[in-house]
């Protein structure tokens, strides 16, 4: 599950991202807690780690806030989850960048949990590391989903 930061730093790079399509200019703090639908106190926070990681920049003066310096389609739903939320593995021991083998794991080859949580993390994976910020932009190309 996604925490509500990942979902607030989504919203807020849509709002960015609508901001571009429409020809605009850089949204203020307010301007964006308001169309993301975040606290402006949490979602200061936020968009400071999303400039710190390059996604988008920030402006002073009477026409300053933000604005993405990446295209859309340059910003990886997965990579976004990860920068935000940290890890994104069910496992320790299939986490990419946070690889630990599990304390209570006497052998992963035959680890029978890693193995079934391995086959669906893999599919999931594959699947959210296509995704894009443009892909989430143009939702109407999405298929729907009922909730599991």
């Amino acid at each position: 599950m996604i925490s509500q930061k990942t979902k607030y730093a989504i919203k807020a790079l849509l709002a960015l991202a609508d901001e571009v399509a429409a020809g605009g200019h850089a949204l203020t703090i307010e301007e964006i807690a308001q169309r993301s639908g975040a606290p402006k106190r949490f979602l200061e926070h936020i968009m400071l780690e999303l400039r710190n990681a390059g996604y988008v920049g920030s402006r002073r003066g009477r026409a300053g806030g933000y604005v993405l310096i990446k295209r859309p389609k340059e910003i990886s739903i997965g990579e976004l989850l990860r920068q935000v939320d940290g890890p994104i593995a069910p496992l320790p021991c299939l986490s990419r960048r946070s690889y630990q083998r599990c304390e209570d794991c006497e052998d992963e080859a035959s680890c029978r949990l890693r193995r079934m949580f391995g086959q669906v993390f893999w599919s999931y994976l594959l699947l959210i590391e296509s995704l894009t910020l443009e892909d989430l932009v143009a939702e109407g190309d999405l298929p729907e989903m009922g909730a599991i």
